[in-house]
């Protein structure tokens, strides 16, 4: 079993902080591993559960490109996947940042998914959820603690 320490996502930095993760990470799709990693990274900003990122080696699964982009204030632009898998295809599941700011530089082309639009996620031996609502794309895992945004009427606080 693979413990996660207690944490308070109120207590987590702004602006966010970037750090290797010692769990493996585990990602499911169509009933198989698209993605297993030792060598993450998290991303863990106020009152957000913390995003992982992969390195694209270790994803397994098709990736297409996907319309649109968004910005993020601390990381820079970011660009969309579908991911694909035998004959399971999750739409818009995925994002990296190819060209992160200095700060973010280790996340370059390194991805990140949304837990609600793949079938499972694991960080170690903890399954993830996704973080409320659809714009966020944190993981939640039972260690976790404190008030994530996310839910209706938190987007903008």
């Amino acid at each position: 079993m693979t413990d996660l320490l207690r944490e308070n996502v109120q207590s987590y930095p702004r602006p966010p902080a970037l750090e290797p993760v010692p769990q493996r990470i585990r990602i499911m799709l169509g009933g198989l591993l698209i993605a297993e990693s030792t060598r993450a990274f998290r991303v863990l900003e106020t009152h957000h559960a913390p995003t992982y990122y992969l390195p694209p080696d270790d994803v397994s699964a098709e990736l297409q490109p996907a319309a649109g982009t968004s910005f993020c204030e601390w990381k820079g632009n970011a660009r969309y996947f579908d991911v694909i898998v035998g004959g399971t295809t999750a739409k818009r599941a995925a994002w990296a940042y190819d060209n992160p700011t200095e700060r973010f530089a280790p996340l370059a082309s390194y991805l990140a998914f949304y837990a609600g639009l793949i079938d499972e996620a694991w960080v170690g031996d903890m399954k993830v959820i996704p973080q409320p609502g659809d714009f966020y794309g944190g993981w939640v895992t039972p260690n976790l603690e404190g008030q994530i945004k996310g839910a209706p009427g938190t987007r903008h606080w």
